[in-house]
């Protein structure tokens, strides 16, 4: 016969007296057998299974035309036949019949799996998927003949009943099974047993006050169909103690007590386990709706490191009940449990959850059940090292397959190695090793390498005490310490009695943030490494009272303090952030959640908010939650892109384009939940859309610290469509219709009030509307039609440089193309081009007049400030758009170089408002976050330094010394910029209005 699979890739026997006997007993069972069992290929895997496995002998002859098939056909296709029965089980098949199909199945179905895996046709991920879709299957059929069987005793309603396919009869019976571990990830062990969890509606059943018994039964009698072991064998060993409190609940646990449960006494164990739980059989629509409702148990919406400690606790108990079973401190080889022992599975599983534990909650991407993904989708978000994930992966694909040899050798749930070298001999030779030495050379480098990257993760305590601290530090007495205050005397502190009593409060718990015994076992550990950072600061003293304003407003620090000890370089940054600037240590005093941002910036990278954002909220289950997770993660985003503006991790523009795309990521994830919230009470209207265009630093990727949100929303909608309409739903009024310019007035109003409205940790942004048609006296939304004609008949020459950073942020596809179409031809008429240069240079000389800059800081309304570079290049564009539309850009730095390439600039003068615009940005962003608006001449020290270094570079040919310097360059910038705008414009020096 012609076999599916490569007969020289399959282990030789490692017992050659076996593999002969299985081959002659096969044989016998009938004519094919014995050709089969006679040829090449079909004794290479006889030899291979009996040669290795007496489970697998057995199985093979017992099942002998399954094996044929699967020789032949090859394991897909077999795989798939020995399922195909349990999804058309007669509804009046009884009991006994449907355990023999269900054994029947496990036997074929595990065959086939085993075929895969040691001819090497079926990868890993393939042979772990195959054997959780057989338990899912069998699952899913068992428990459908138990709803028929309580159907049919009246107890529940059943609307299935009659129907062949489980995925129909479970629909709306109330019960929920849900996989979890390994059946949950689809990673199910070769002779694993199943991790259930049993719930139920109790509104589903006849009688609510007995439901409890009736979903009981289902549990007990699903265990005994799937453990019970007949002559046709077994299905799955079962396991129903994930359960919430299992120890105080029954089999069967109804969904509204296993939900408070969760949300009250929940452990980060639970959390670990709910990772890979999902719905397995029955009502799974229910059981989705479950998961869903306790997802914001599982997946915190801040960084969670206090998990980290509780799961390693987990592991230091596995060795400590299971150390004489195999669950050893140390690598070895005889007798060492591959899951639980050092380096073993459960080491690499624990890295992984306790990782997306941390994040997950933060980046939604992150939360894949199976091991190999999360490693990977944890690599590429940069949080593990890509080596170490590289190791992880490789160790968990051997040592799985190592797992599931040993479990083959006699199908029994076993992780543990041989004892003796006639055991570790089969089992190497089981895996295809020339020989034993290979094996445990290959077997003993995967274990160490799991073993150093878990513990550098668990056990490698942070290095938190200071090189630098020289001297005693106590601070448990109710008195000043002569030592300890010679030492933070000798640290720089001036004033350090005041600090040693500062710290004694907070080991004394009078601080919120230390008032629990953990958080203050924490503080100890940070003490010296966190007093060394604070003294690294021109006035240490003062950065470490606004620590204590940060301690001050935690409702509790265990999760801060376990973020601080588990990443020490955090301390630095944070001790510069308080120390520099006054501003952000005010913010983050008052929304402590920020710090986060600070810990994923760490790595000199922005722009994490943005990336995650849109998918948060996309997974939010209702407005109020989406809105509460933009404004957590806009939040935390604009703090992160704030400090590493401030620490030069990214310059001005990198920073100006991560606010915009935070921004853009906010509006973009609302939306959505704006409008379907709104379309439940007032319907749709046919064809309409909302575009969001963004204008001003928005508009122009190049928002600074504090900016507002320039704004202008437009609709459109189908021709002749005078009202909304909408469906009733059930169990909600009908919606309510509304004319289609109230409609869209009223929701773009929904669209600025979700945008601005406060929550705990503030709002998203201020918005500014007044750039709109006809400004703050026209609709807040106004429509397509509208806005052409206002362009062609009405504006004002500001209002179309405004425009020339017009930005389409939200919308459909084919609203976008139109209202950008709509910007353009606004852009390009020819009455605007006539007039654009001498408005502008009107406009700047009525602002000199009535707006004068406020003070020798004010870097945008000062003589050649950043506002003339601006009216240079939208003039410009305006002035030249009809026949240089390739000039046209919403960046000012990008218009100006278009500009210069279209011949309407100097190369020369193109370099000179570039440089110039990037230093007024540099400058005002950094006083933004530091002492925000400020007119004397002198600026306070703290500043100097930070300022001096965002600043370093701009101008290579006169590098920065000192503040004279950037002074002097701040008047030849300023100057020079003057000199263009007159040369192209003109002088600003007439009065009178624009238009």
């Amino acid at each position: 016969m012609t076999a599916c699979f490569a007969p020289e890739r399959l282990p030789h026997p490692f017992d050659p007296d076996a593999a002969r006997l299985m081959r002659e007993n096969f044989a016998e069972r009938g004519e094919a057998e014995r050709d089969f069992a006679a040829s090449g290929p079909g004794r290479a895997l006889l030899d291979a299974l009996g040669g290795h496995s007496p489970y697998l002998a057995d199985l093979a002859i017992r099942e002998s035309a399954a094996l044929l098939a699967i020789a032949q056909d090859g394991p897909d296709e077999a795989f798939a036949r020995a399922l195909d029965p349990l999804t058309r089980i007669d509804p009046e098949t009884p009991r006994a019949a449907v355990a023999t199909v269900l054994r029947q199945a496990k036997r074929q179905g595990a065959l086939a799996a085993a075929v895969g895996d040691i001819t090497g046709l079926w990868p890993l991920d393939r042979v772990t998927g195959a054997l959780s879709d057989l338990a899912e299957a069998s699952i899913d059929a068992a428990c459908a003949h138990l709803l028929r069987d309580a159907a049919a005793r009246g107890e529940l309603r059943v609307t299935g009943a009659a129907r062949t396919e489980p995925r129909l009869v479970g629909r709306n019976s109330g019960l929920v099974v849900l996989g979890m571990g390994k059946l949950g990830g689809r990673e199910l062990n070769y002779s694993s047993d199943v991790d259930l969890m049993v719930l139920y509606d109790p509104a589903a059943a006849y009688h609510a006050d007995r439901a409890g018994a009736v979903y009981v039964r289902i549990a007990r009698d699903l265990v005994r169909l799937l453990e019970e072991r007949t002559a046709e064998g077994y299905v799955f060993r079962t396991d129903l103690r994930l359960r919430p409190d299992p120890a105080a609940t029954p089999l069967a646990v109804s969904i509204p007590a296993a939900i408070t449960y969760y949300e009250s006494m929940g452990q980060n164990w639970e959390r670990a386990a709910m990772i890979k739980a999902r719905p397995v059989a029955a009502d799974r629509a229910a059981g989705e709706a479950f998961l869903r409702e306790i997802r914001p148990f599982v997946w915190r919406r801040h960084l969670d490191f206090a998990a980290v400690a509780d799961i390693h606790s987990i592991k230091r108990q596995i060795h400590a009940h299971k150390g004489a079973k195999g669950a050893h401190d140390t690598v070895q080889v005889e007798g060492h449990d591959v899951k639980l022992g050092r380096g073993g599975i459960r080491e690499i599983e624990f890295t992984v959850q306790v990782l997306q534990l941390i994040w997950g909650g933060r980046d939604p991407g992150l939360r894949d059940p199976t091991t190999l993904g999360a490693l990977s989708s944890l690599a590429s978000a940069g949080k593990i090292d890509r080596r170490a994930a590289a190791d992880l992966a490789d160790a968990y694909v051997f040592l799985r397959t190592l797992e599931h040899r040993l479990q083959m050798v006699a199908d029994r749930q076993t992780h543990r190695m041989p004892e003796d070298a006639q055991g570790i001999a089969n089992i190497a030779s089981f895996l295809g090793f020339p020989d034993v030495e290979a094996f445990r050379r290959v077997f003993t480098e995967h274990l160490r390498k799991v073993e150093r990257h878990y513990g550098r993760m668990f056990e490698a305590e942070p290095t938190l005490a200071a090189e630098d601290v020289r001297g005693s530090l106590v601070f448990t007495g109710v008195e000043d310490d002569p030592a300890t205050i010679a030492t933070l005397r000798a640290m720089g502190y001036a004033n350090p009695s005041a600090v040693a009593a500062l710290v004694r409060g907070w080991h004394h718990g009078h601080t919120r943030a230390t008032r629990s015994e953990r958080a203050r076992e924490l503080l100890t550990a940070l003490m010296p490494g966190l007093l060394a950072a604070f003294a690294k600061q021109r006035d240490p003293d003062t950065a470490l009272a606004r620590l204590d304003g940060v301690f001050g407003r935690l409702a509790a620090g265990v999760q801060v303090l376990s973020l601080l000890a588990r990443n020490p370089a955090l301390l630095d940054r944070l001790a510069a952030i308080l120390g520099a600037a006054p501003q952000l240590a005010d913010h983050l005093a008052s929304h402590t959640a920020a710090l986060e941002g600070l810990l994923v910036g760490a790595g000199g990278t922005v722009g994490n908010a943005a990336t995650t954002l849109p998918a948060q909220l996309k997974d939010a289950r209702h407005i109020e939650e989406a809105m509460d997770a933009a404004r957590r993660l806009v939040l935390e985003g604009k703090f992160e892109i704030d400090a590493a503006a401030l620490e030069g991790l990214i310059d001005i523009d990198a920073a100006g384009e991560a606010r915009s795309a935070l921004a853009d990521a906010a509006i973009i994830g609302l939306l959505p939940h704006i409008q379907a919230e709104f379309a439940e009470r007032y319907g749709k209207v046919k064809g309409g859309g909302l575009a969001v265009v963004a204008l001003g630093k928005l508009g122009g990727r190049e928002m600074l610290p504090g900016s507002d949100l320039d704004l202008i929303l437009i609709y459109d909608h189908a021709a002749g469509v005078e009202a909304s309409e909408g469906r009733p739903r059930r169990g909600h009024p009908a919606p309510r219709p509304l004319p289609v310019s109230q409609y869209f007035t009223r929701l773009a109003h929904q669209v600025i009030g979700g945008i601005t409205a406060p929550g705990p940790g503030g709002k998203l942004y201020e918005v500014d509307m007044r750039l709109r048609p006809s400004g703050s006296k026209g609709p807040v939304a106004v429509s397509l039609s509208g806005f052409q004609r206002y362009h062609a008949e009405d504006a004002w020459t500001w209002e179309r440089m405004a425009l020339t950073r017009a930005r389409v942020v939200s919308a459909t596809p084919a609203l976008k193309r139109k209202v950008e179409a709509a910007i353009r031809t606004a852009l390009l008429r020819p009455d605007v081009a006539d007039k654009a240069i001498p408005d502008a240079v009107a406009m700047r000389a009525r602002m000199l007049r009535d707006l004068p800059p406020d003070g020798p800081w004010d870097v945008k309304l000062g003589r050649g400030g950043l506002v003339e570079v601006e009216f240079i290049a939208q003039a410009l564009q305006l002035a030249h758009a009809k026949r240089h539309p390739e000039a046209l850009a919403t960046t000012t730095r990008v218009a100006i170089a278009r500009l210069a390439k279209a011949g309407l600039l100097d190369p020369a003068e193109a370099e000179t408002l570039i440089a110039a615009e990037h230093l007024w940005r540099t400058i005002s962003g950094l006083l933004r976050l530091t002492v925000g608006r400020w007119r004397e001449e002198a600026l306070p020290e703290s500043l100097v330094a930070p300022l001096l270094h965002a600043c370093r570079g701009l101008n290579p040919a006169t590098p920065l010394v000192d503040l004279a310097g950037l002074k002097a360059q701040m008047a030849s910038r300023a100057k020079a910029v003057r000199a263009v705008f007159e040369r192209r414009l003109g002088r600003p020096e007439t009065n009178g209005d624009a238009k």
